[in-house]
């Protein structure tokens, strides 16, 4: 293979000059570094607590035990009381946000559709009210939730949570499938009505899997949001029957002067695996999404 080059001919830079190219990276890796070490050290401490009796001086383990694990194969006493089974508390988060994922991206989907393809009375004004309707804080509206709930027969249901949730977060679920529905052109859909599908077939056999990148995205979203929620939960479900892992924790934290830091660093840990596990199996769908809509990249 002939040299393109002669290297006696390219340009030798000194060490100064090496340098002053390399201090942008050095800088921000450097800055990188600072930012990420507390969460790397405050996850690494979550874990070696978990797998130890105590910690000297905060963070070295000591007695590494199986211990603070006992609440995957028996029930915790906390103050003269049973905590529910840890799987109780798994099962039915699993059913909040499972059926928070089913019902968001359904609605959120057709909607999404509605607004992006129809004209009809109001559109305009309903695209603007969309995502003021989403700022609204839950906590702002927990007495009429508990009014609607109580007389719907729906209070201490996991069900009629998941009725709250999916009407909060539907908004910003509709506006973010509306920006994918934006980027299917209308000759996919003519093609199809013109060979004889009619609107519907169309709909589910061309134009959904067009956007099937931002379906997976707002799934996850969905899913990742109904794990972690809290406030709702905590509020309008009170049976042991009912409690999910969010509210599991809570009761281990409820008083600052008994926490057994062990046990909370376990249970922690147990909560966040599924939701590792499911991250690492949907990131990839996640990284078809685009900044600006529905496009594969």
């Amino acid at each position: 293979m002939e040299m393109t080059g002669n290297p006696a001919s390219q340009p030798v830079f000194t060490a100064a000059e090496r340098w002053k190219k390399r201090l942008p990276y050095v800088i921000a890796y450097g800055v990188l570094a600072l930012t990420t070490l507390p969460v790397i050290f405050m996850y690494a401490w979550l874990i070696l607590r978990s797998f130890s009796d105590k910690m000297i001086y905060g963070i070295i383990p000591v007695d590494f035990s199986l211990e603070n694990w006992r609440f995957l194969w028996s029930n915790i006493d906390q103050r003269g009381s049973e905590l529910p089974s840890i799987w109780t508390a798994t099962r039915n988060s699993f059913l909040f946000a499972g059926t928070l994922t089913v019902l968001e991206v359904m609605i959120g989907t057709m909607a999404g559709y509605a607004m992006s393809r129809m004209e009809f009375p109001g559109r305009q004004s309903l695209l603007k009210v969309t995502l003021l309707l989403h700022a609204f804080p839950s906590v702002s509206l927990l007495i009429a939730v508990f009014y609607i709930l109580n007389f719907m027969g729906l209070y201490d249901s996991i069900f009629g949570v998941v009725l709250v949730k999916t009407a909060l977060q539907i908004p910003m679920t509709a506006w973010i499938v509306k920006g994918f529905f934006d980027d299917v052109p209308w000759d996919l859909e003519w093609a199809g009505l013109i060979d004889g599908c009619g609107r519907l077939k169309v709909w589910f056999s061309i134009v959904l899997p067009y956007i099937r990148p931002g379906i997976a995205a707002v799934s996850i979203f969905s899913f990742l949001s109904g794990w972690s929620e809290f406030l709702l939960l905590y509020t309008f479900v009170i049976s042991d029957e009912n409690i999910t892992l969010a509210s599991y924790l809570q009761r281990l934290i409820s008083d600052p002067n008994t926490v057994n830091y062990g046990l909370l660093s376990a249970v922690s840990l147990f909560y966040m695996i599924p939701v590792l596990l499911f991250f690492i199996f949907t990131q990839k769908s996640l990284m078809q999404m685009s900044v600006g809509g529905g496009k594969y990249v």
